[in-house]
């Protein structure tokens, strides 16, 4: 399989993987990026949450524009649904230029990111979502890209090939990724400002359930939002994702108005419980305290015992379980904390 092949199969297995289909999975379905089209804020007083990013992202965007230039070149890492994308829309409208979205897994050659540099107009925004994931040539030059807004066009081949300085107009770069330490050193320096998004608060994401209820018109209660907030996970695009599913039960089942009844009783025909854990968070957890006696287990006997692949497991279930202090990874295995048998009403052996 060359490289090339090998990408495009990681990626469709990216989009047709258990994370893409998952109630509260970070990855955006087309209905999650119709939906986020229209809930997004489209400047920093609007944003909500992530107050030190916005508070020195605005520094920096001010900062540009009083001294006429190009804002510099911003780096936002930080998992699936947090606002990356939303923070580049809003970075081109405060520049009050257009902006150009693209991904790494897109740019595939040098060639191809060199025609998106050279058609760039000057202050454009560039958004590059999962740049980490760029191949090694085109990488190699946006480092000359970003520091000198030049790039060499290799023409012809073998002992006849000639490099053509191609010169770009000032451009503002803003990458995303899930996290910073996936970039090489090289290109990571050459980001003018790293912004690091944090997973939000209960009281943040009510916040931002009452703006997208308003924006839908969707009639709910403070307690329904927050029964809502309390399970997405810390990410806006899950609260969203729930409260658009908890619309539809109220309006089919009751009077369309979400209380926290209705958001209770909506999220358990979902199978998404108190916590946010879905029925594989519960199903890895459950074999893991019933079967193994709470570890420590390995990943491949945990993956068997719940019938998912050892990548699901690891990559789709884990994260969330190991943030909320309910699984932890250890040399000899995995195993359960004391809040993974309370929350499941079970007492740990010998005790």
């Amino acid at each position: 399989m060359t490289r090339d092949e090998a990408e495009t199969a990681a990626l469709i297995g990216r989009l047709v993987s258990p994370a893409a289909e998952r109630l509260v999975g970070s990855v955006a379905d087309g209905e999650d990026q119709a939906v986020e089209a229209a809930l997004r804020p489209k400047d920093l007083d609007e944003f909500i949450g992530q107050e030190k990013v916005r508070e020195q992202l605005d520094l920096v965007l001010r900062a540009a524009r009083a001294r006429g230039a190009t804002a510099d070149h911003v780096l936002l890492s930080g998992a699936p649904g947090l606002g990356k994308t939303t923070l580049s829309m809003i970075i081109a409208a405060e520049m009050e230029a257009p902006i150009r979205i693209t991904s790494g897994p897109a740019i595939q050659h040098a060639g191809d990111l060199a025609a998106i540099l050279s058609s760039l107009q000057e202050g454009e925004v560039l958004f590059l979502d999962e740049i980490h994931r760029m191949s090694r040539p085109a990488e190699e030059m946006l480092y000359m890209a970003m520091e000198d807004f030049r790039v060499d066009v290799i023409v012809g081949k073998g002992l006849g090939a000639t490099a053509i300085p191609l010169e770009l107009p000032p451009f503002t770069l803003v990458g995303a990724t899930v996290r910073a330490g996936l970039l090489p050193p090289p290109l990571r320096d050459r980001f003018g400002f790293t912004a690091r998004m944090e997973f939000y608060e209960p009281t943040e994401l009510e916040r931002v359930i009452h703006r997208s209820a308003r924006l839908l018109e969707v009639e709910t209660t403070p307690e329904g939002v927050a029964e809502i907030a309390g399970r997405s996970r810390g990410t806006p695009r899950i609260a969203n994702r729930l409260l658009r599913r908890v619309r539809d039960y109220a309006q089919v089942r009751a009077d369309g108005v979400v209380t926290r009844e209705i958001a209770t009783a909506a999220l358990a025909v979902y199978e998404v419980d108190g916590r946010g854990l879905d029925r594989l968070d519960r199903a890895v957890l459950g074999a893991l305290l019933r079967l193994f006696g709470g570890g420590p287990v390995g990943l491949s006997t945990l993956a068997v015992a719940v019938g998912e692949e050892r990548e699901t497991v690891a990559e789709v279930a884990e994260p969330f379980l190991v943030r909320e202090g309910l699984l932890a990874r250890t040399l000899r295995g995995r195993i359960a904390t004391p809040a993974a048998w309370e929350h499941f009403g079970l007492v740990p052996p010998g005790r």
